[in-house]
């Protein structure tokens, strides 16, 4: 079988897991090429793994005929740009979370992915863990009946007193729910299916942000997002489900994820996460109980949807977990509850 070969394009914190897991998780890819706007961080980043390719610019990189696939890591507010270069030049495009700061942009991604016939996909790929997958085949088998309902929340605040680089949270593309919302409302949609409209309010709770963290200690940041959403989702399959995201929030968790059923409860692991515990509450049980975990992929798994997407390359498919039918639909319902107010999907 034909190895896969990846092109980077931005070498951001997350970049790490995604080249560890490249190269000692998935045997059908394999880093091939690298850069970002900062040249020191993709020669680092090249040197440290042993990346065959190091290019000065995203457009020498998609030209090279021996990328097979872009993985667009760079800035919510960048995806869209960056996405749309690779897929004019003939590259198919693997971006992380969101597919676009827009819905608006989002949507001109996926037609031109489809006029050019090209696959279009990207994060998160969390949902393919051990955690959610277990809690799908749990809904599926009737442990907790008829779903009727779903809560979420993630509660936090904010990223200035431990990211390196935490200004672009706060800015056009960022904010809690277009930053954590992905993971849950993704993990939602596989769970419930997909969401057909919402009621959300939204807000900014401080107009500023001065970071503690290093090296960017002491600066400010002008807050442009709301940073504390609270939404109500309407899912076609009649089930209705609330969702909180903040940045403003002293608090000593950060995950809630919880599915209401007609026989019982579901506790969903963090939707950030790919493992576990898995938690269930029925009546005759008389007590919560942590449920066994039936599927692979316990561990940090990112790139675990890049994989399978090279997959569907590989064999001349169009179907895959993470395509654009599932990002575009996320998209559509962040959007929507970060405007508040109510929105059909």
């Amino acid at each position: 079988m034909k190895t896969i070969k990846i092109g980077f394009v931005g070498v951001g914190a997350i970049s790490g897991i995604y080249v560890e897991n490249i190269t000692n998780m998935f045997d059908n890819i394999e880093v091939y090429a690298v850069c970002d706007l900062v040249r020191e961080k993709a020669a680092a980043a090249q040197e440290k793994y042993k990346i065959p390719k190091l290019y000065d610019s995203m457009e020498e990189l998609f030209a090279d005929p021996a990328v097979d696939i872009v993985l667009n890591i760079t800035r919510p507010y960048e995806h869209y740009a960056v996405t749309k270069a690779a897929l004019h030049a003939g590259k198919p495009v693997y971006s992380e979370k969101p597919l676009a700061a827009t819905v608006a942009e989002g949507a001109a991604l996926v037609a031109l992915a489809q006029e050019k016939g090209l696959l279009l996909g990207g994060a998160p790929d969390t949902f393919l863990g051990a955690g959610i997958q277990t809690c799908k085949k749990l809904i599926e088998d009737g442990y907790i009946g008829t779903p009727i309902g779903a809560a979420a929340a993630m509660v936090c605040h904010g990223h200035e007193s431990w990211h390196p680089d935490p200004a672009f949270y706060y800015q056009h593309g960022g904010g809690p729910m277009m930053d954590m919302g992905p993971y849950y409302i993704t993990a939602l949609v596989n769970l419930l299916g997909p969401v057909k409209s919402t009621v959300s309010v939204a807000k900014s709770s401080f107009p500023t942000r001065t970071i503690t963290s290093k090296p960017h200690y002491g600066e400010t940041i002008e807050v442009k997002v709301p940073t504390y959403v609270n939404g109500i989702l309407n899912f076609e399959n009649g089930a209705v489900g609330t969702i909180t995201t903040t940045f403003d929030v002293y608090y000593p968790g950060q995950a809630r994820l919880e599915i209401y059923g007609s026989k019982g409860t579901l506790f969903v692991p963090d939707p950030n996460t790919f493992g576990g515990p898995v938690k269930l509450l029925r009546p005759e049980d008389g007590e919560v109980k942590e449920m066994p975990l039936c599927f692979g992929y316990k561990e940090n798994s990112r790139a675990r949807g890049l994989s399978e997407m090279a997959e569907a390359l590989a064999a001349g498919k169009t179907a895959f977990s993470c395509d654009c039918t599932q990002t575009f639909h996320v998209l559509s319902v962040l959007e929507a509850l970060t405007k508040g107010g109510e929105k059909a999907i």
